[in-house]
């Protein structure tokens, strides 16, 4: 997996690649039709972040490449690389339940909170990507 050079692309299996963690400065893309819904995405090696219709969907600290990202009511599914571990945020389904599995292993359940927020940990090795599962219960 590699960076995603033009920040935001469309995939042919009908999702989303966004982010590059190896700029030095922020750079963005705003409006990005997709599936009739407009993302905006910023990036850099600092924090990467994905926003639909203007609300929040996905962040990174520090900044990470995510690729064939897919969400639905019940699951979000991405694989994400980095130059080094990171902190991903999400937005879904306030105070909910969700299973949580990194490359295949099941990581436990957690719940979000008031707002919808979920966090994660995730171990990066530049170069490797990892899958990123996450399953409403």
């Amino acid at each position: 997996m590699a960076v995603v050079s033009e920040l935001i692309r469309r995939e042919s299996d009908k999702t989303l690649s966004f982010g590059d963690y190896t700029l030095d400065s922020k750079s963005k893309v705003n409006d990005f039709d997709f599936k009739g819904d407009m993302y905006k995405v910023k990036t850099f090696k600092e924090v990467t972040k994905l926003e639909r219709n203007g609300l929040f969907v996905y962040e990174s600290i520090p900044g990470t490449a995510v690729e064939h990202f897919a969400s639905d009511e019940s699951k979000v599914e991405f694989k994400v690389e980095g130059a080094n571990d990171a902190q991903i945020t999400l937005e879904l389904e306030p105070e909910t339940e969700y299973n949580i599995a990194i490359d295949g292993t099941d990581a436990g359940v957690m719940k979000t909170n008031l707002g919808g927020k979920l966090s994660l940990s995730v171990e990066l090795d530049e170069g490797k990507a990892v899958a990123v599962k996450i399953t409403k219960k």
